[in-house]
Parts: C-alpha cells; sequence; structure tokens
C-alpha cells in the first residue's frame, strides 16, 4: 500500500503469531516436546563447546568450526524456541513490533552466518583430503579465524541493513502472522508502505547467503567424493570419508529443508507443510548437530568419554575424602 492511502489505517504495535493453532487439542503435548528438544539442543551443544575447549586433542581448525556451529546452533535455538514455548504454555502469542523485528533480526543473521560457516567447514574438509600436504600451511590458525569471524561479522552486518529498512515501515490492518516465528515475508506484506526496496534487497541477501555458500559447499564435496574414489585402498576411503560425513549430513539436511522452504510456493493449503519443513532447519539441525557429531567422530567420543571418566574419578575422591 502507498504511503498516501495508509493514513486512516490502525498502525500495529504487536503482532499475533498464529503458531500452531491448527493443533488446539495438542498444545501441551507440542510445549512438552518442544521443552525437551530446546534443553537437549543447548545442553548437547554446550557439551561439544565444553570438550572443544577443555581437550587439548580437538585444539584444530575443524573441531574450532565445529565450536562455532554448536554455539551458532545454541543461539539459532535461542531466537525461536523460548518465544515458540512461552505461547504455547500460556496462549498469548502477541510480540511486540519491536520485539518481532528483533527476533527477525537474530534470526537472519545466524541464518546467514550458519549458510557461510557450513561452508567454510566444507573448504576445511576439501582442503584436508584434496591438499593433506598442504593443510597446515593453508589452513593455519590465523585464516581459521579469519574465516570463523568473517561469517559471524558479514551475516550481522548484512541484516543489518535490510532490518534498517524494515524498521522504517509501519504496519497495519491484520496484524496476524500465520507461523510460530517472524518471518520476513508475512512481516513484508503487512507493511502499509512502498515496500520494492525491501522486496528487492530481502532477495539480493537471501540469493548472496545461500546460493554461493551452497555452491562452495557443493563445489568442495564433489572434489572431496572425487579424491576418496581415487584413494587405492578400502580402508583408506573410509577414513577419508568419516572425516567429512557428519558435516555433509548437516549440510544436506539444513539446505535440503532451507530450499524446500524458499521454493514452496505460498499457498494456503501449503502452509502447514511450509511450517513443518521450517522446523527442520530452524529446530531440528541443531538439535541433532551434537548428536551426529558425538556419534560418528571417534575423536570426539573419546573426549566425551575421557571427560566423564575424570569427572566420575574426581566425584570419587571427594566422596571417598
Amino acid at each position: 500500500m502507498a504511503d498516501t492511502d495508509w493514513g486512516n489505517q490502525t498502525v500495529i504495535t504487536e503482532f499475533i503469531l498464529l503458531g500452531f493453532r491448527e493443533l488446539r487439542d495438542l498444545q501441551i503435548l507440542l510445549f512438552l516436546l518442544f521443552l525437551v528438544i530446546y534443553l537437549a539442543t543447548v545442553a548437547g551443544n554446550s557439551l561439544i563447546v565444553t570438550l572443544i575447549v577443555a581437550d587439548q586433542h580437538l585444539h584444530s581448525p575443524m573441531y574450532f568450526f565445529l565450536g562455532n556451529l554448536s554455539c551458532l546452533e545454541t543461539c539459532y535455538s535461542s531466537t525461536i524456541l523460548p518465544r515458540l514455548l512461552a505461547g504455547l504454555l500460556t496462549g498469548d502469542r502477541a510480540i511486540s513490533v519491536s520485539g518481532c523485528l528483533t527476533q527477525l533480526y537474530f534470526f537472519g543473521a545466524l541464518a546467514a552466518t550458519e549458510c557461510s560457516l557450513l561452508a567454510a567447514m566444507s573448504y576445511d574438509r576439501y582442503l584436508a583430503i584434496c591438499k593433506p600436504l598442504h593443510y597446515s600451511a593453508l589452513m593455519n590458525t590465523r585464516f581459521s579465524l579469519q574465516l570463523a569471524a568473517g561469517t559471524w561479522i558479514n551475516g550481522c552486518l548484512a541484516i543489518a541493513v535490510f532490518m534498517y529498512f524494515m524498521s522504517q515501515s509501519a504496519f497495519c490492518g491484520l496484524n496476524e502472522i500465520d507461523h510460530y516465528y517472524c518471518d520476513p515475508i508475512p512481516l513484508i506484506k503487512l507493511s502499509c508502505r512502498d515496500t520494492h526496496l525491501i522486496v528487492i534487497l530481502d532477495f539480493i541477501f537471501s540469493f548472496l547467503f545461500t546460493l554461493p555458500p551452497f555452491l562452495l559447499t557443493l563445489t568442495s564435496y564433489i572434489c572431496i567424493i572425487a579424491t576418496i574414489l581415487r584413494i587405492p585402498s578400502t580402508t583408506g576411503r573410509q577414513k577419508a570419508f568419516s572425516t567429512c560425513s557428519s558435516h555433509l549430513i548437516v549440510v544436506t539436511l539444513f539446505y535440503g529443508t532451507l530450499m524446500s522452504v524458499v521454493i514452496l510456493p505460498t499457498l494456503t493449503n501449503l502452509r502447514v507443510l511450509n511450517k513443518v519443513l521450517s522446523l527442520c532447519y530452524t529446530v531440528l539441525t541443531p538439535l541433532v548437530n551434537p548428536l551426529i557429531y558425538s556419534l560418528r567422530n571417534r575423536e570426539v567420543r573419546e573426549a566425551l568419554s575421557k571427560a566423564i571418566s575424570q569427572y566420575v574419578a574426581l566425584t570419587k575422591t571427594r566422596r571417598d575424602s
């Protein structure tokens, strides 16, 4: 709606996140389910960060990036799930305009950062497998720090530009958002002002932070798989593939569901499917990340076993004394 047409409209001061209103009889069950998921996500990812910091054997670029990813996943879940849990428990789904824009900023910044971070992790695995003799020189401590810092800074700054223009919008008409978090598409539709620039920025940033990182990740794994297939011994192929299989699973799950949501038409009869697919990359990926890396990675399992043994020994010593 143009600026001249919204003078008589009531300006919105809060939104209603409809969430999973289709499942009215299952609100308590959904609350318990998401509460368990949130607690498990925070505990699992925090454990991985703690293990990486505490164990000297995990002080390598690969695990440095994994620690960043686990930290990011914790923040990602904390941006969305607490508000969803509060709405399911109390039935109050209202969120202020400023609160909604804040949630949108952190969601967008963390999503953009995750896309870049997954690409950085795939590049690290490419160097380790395809350029093993030059790996230490190319992926040194300084470069890995620069890569990680670049992913965080670029994600936060780019989305800040988009949010500046979003914050200049006024919202009027219906204040309902048919989602469980503040998704940019329905927000743009609720704006009373000209949104052409915002739509263009949304497209540009979505393109820049999804397609190039995805293509870089895809290219890295094509090279990795080609290199692995050229390894003569079966044991060598298995060892090489085991170093990147966990990351490949996380990338497939994240990008698969993210692109499905982007491509999926915003039709009324597909909104429920849109929410389900959104759950995969906003809730499921942060949950399975620590499970995948801990269960499939020998060094992480060994570090966890060592930490548990030290804790048991310390507890026993205190008890005996």
